[in-house]
């Protein structure tokens, strides 16, 4: 539980959250907004006017009764977005700071944490030779190999490129599941919150906008700044390969297709505006030269206009969302109950694999 208060640059901080474990929480919201001042108030690196903060029966932080844990005290496990290796020192002692026990105890469990990150090979580099994805690992690998009793995200996946981004995504989310700990990660981006964390908190200049889950948030934005914000529809399901393509199935009923490769259980996601709107409630395939596989039947939940553009909430198997104009809006008489058929291509259907 963290409750903080307490002026930055140009507004002031205020948010209360709640982290739980197996639930990973995202702070989310634009470069500037207050969320790395959040998690350095957490770990005790930031001192604010008033708040409170505890895990489990530990009270870290109390203003009011004078408690202000060091942040040695406190022993988050704390992944910074510049990744903050010694740069004089090699991955293996970079994971091991701050580690007890005997050099040679310390240096087996570090070399066990760079394996377990694909990075043992690194052991003796140093971080000016590494890439942004090998550092990375090393980072993730320190902020874990102490056991923390509540892991910090800055911006973990910021320095990396498309490729190493949607790797570093499956490690993530592997080392989410196996781990008993409360996470609270921070990124700019909805749709790594959307694949990354159970809850997500939107936050603009130190506030709460809107907390919920990713589909929650997607199809009923409190405002046009979060619908604004909120980028990309995320869902799940279990892909198959299907002739030259990959085949999800939804658990709420439906299929959606991509171009993208992926077996097993997979996080898929679409950006609203490449989603089209027909009327009618009903599917068809009787366009065989129709490039657009996927069609499904919904209802319109919400419709919020942002200028001169609609964003549309769906109820179908899984919530979605489409961007359309707001002249299409009015054209196709689009409102809550209504039903239509979303419709987009495979190749705008991107795949990341599931733990």
């Amino acid at each position: 539980m963290a409750r903080v208060a307490t002026p930055l640059r140009g507004f002031e901080l205020g948010l209360e959250l709640e982290a739980v474990a197996g639930t990973p929480l995202a702070l989310v919201g634009r470069s500037g907004s207050g969320k790395t001042s959040m998690l350095r108030a957490i770990a005790g690196l930031l001192s604010p006017d008033e708040g409170r903060v505890g895990f489990g029966d530990s009270i870290w932080l109390d203003t009011e009764r004078g408690v202000d844990l060091a942040p040695e005290r406190r022993g988050c496990g704390f992944l910074f977005q510049d990744y903050a290796l010694f740069p004089r020192m090699s991955a293996w002692r970079n994971v091991a700071y701050g580690m007890g026990g005997l050099r040679g105890e310390r240096r087996e469990a570090a070399l066990a944490m760079l394996e377990r990150f694909g990075v043992a090979a690194l052991a003796e580099a140093r971080p000016t030779t590494m890439s942004g994805g090998e550092r990375q690992r090393v980072a993730l690998a320190r902020a874990l190999a102490a056991r923390p009793p509540v892991l910090l995200l800055d911006e973990p996946l910021s320095a990396l490129d498309s490729t190493t981004r949607r790797e570093a995504i499956g490690e993530l989310r592997a080392v989410f599941a196996e781990s008993a700990r409360p996470v609270v990660l921070v990124t700019h981006s909805f749709e790594e919150a959307a694949v990354l964390a159970g809850e997500l908190i939107v936050i603009d200049a130190g506030r709460e906008v809107q907390r919920g889950t990713a589909a929650e948030i997607s199809a009923a934005p409190a405002s046009a700044f979060v619908a604004d914000f909120a980028g990309a529809v995320v869902l799940r399901g279990e892909a198959s390969a299907e002739g030259g393509l990959t085949l999800v199935r939804l658990p709420g009923g439906g299929e959606i297709w991509s171009a993208d490769e992926a077996r097993g259980h997979v996080s898929l996601s679409v950006f609203p505006w490449e989603i089209s709107i027909e009327a009618g409630g009903t599917p068809s395939d009787s366009d065989s030269v129709d490039s657009r596989l996927n069609r499904l039947a919904c209802e319109v939940t919400t419709v919020t206009t942002i200028g001169s553009r609609a964003r549309v909430g769906l109820a179908a198997p899984e919530p979605l969302v489409a961007e359309i104009t707001a002249a299409s809006a009015a054209r196709l008489d689009l409102r809550p109950g209504a039903r239509v058929v979303a419709v987009w291509k495979a190749t705008a259907t991107r795949l990341i694999a599931e733990a």
